[in-house]
């Protein structure tokens, strides 16, 4: 077992900026998603498109995590975890990858099957013009109908696997660093 002294193997800089601005993103995400459906009318579509914003964001925040990730080993786990838990650990962590990956690609098919998609346009942020999926739009209503529906139901049901995971990923860093007294948070942490 580690004590609050020791030295933690922290990950480089970059992975921790990417950390934490994708958790940023994403929590902004849920309360815009969420928040959508109490919102006034006039409120629905400025808030849908933040929404849909910060998701692309999101996409190409974690293919950069994941690049990174690929290029730079991240430190080892602390020496204390047993077994089970670097298997869940990194169970945990291959899940998030998978969901954060998933979110956002299935927001966008759902984004792209949407009807009224040409009345509006996909701009991030209100300032960059954004593509929808080709093989998407080129399908037909009935079809696109379909798609739209599938995916944002995916979607949907994704967002609430991702809650769970990501209650699991944070208790275990909340275990690790008050009951085990390793300096978990510390590793993450500029």
């Amino acid at each position: 077992m580690g004590n609050m002294t020791d030295h933690p193997q922290k990950y480089a800089s970059t992975a921790v900026v990417l950390h934490w601005l994708i958790a940023l993103c994403i929590l902004c995400n849920v309360i815009l998603g969420i928040g959508a459906n109490y919102a006034p009318d006039a409120w629905v579509r400025p808030i849908i498109n933040l929404h849909k914003s910060i998701g692309i964001t999101v996409l190409g925040l974690v293919l950069a995590r994941v690049a990174w990730r690929i290029l730079h080993r991240p430190p080892p786990l602390p020496e204390g975890y047993k077994r089970l838990e670097r298997l869940l650990a990194h169970g945990v962590h291959a899940s998030l990858y998978v969901l954060i990956l998933a979110i956002p690609i299935t927001g966008w098919i759902h984004d792209s099957a949407f009807a009224q998609a040409a009345q509006h346009p996909l701009i991030l942020f209100g300032i960059i013009p954004w593509f929808r999926l080709g093989f998407i739009t080129s399908l037909d209503p009935a079809a696109k109908e379909h798609m739209h529906s599938l995916f944002g139901a995916i979607h949907t049901y994704l967002g609430y696997v991702l809650y769970g995971v990501f209650a699991l990923h944070v208790i275990g860093a909340l275990k690790h660093q008050f009951i085990d007294k390793e300096r978990e948070i510390q590793r993450m942490w500029l």
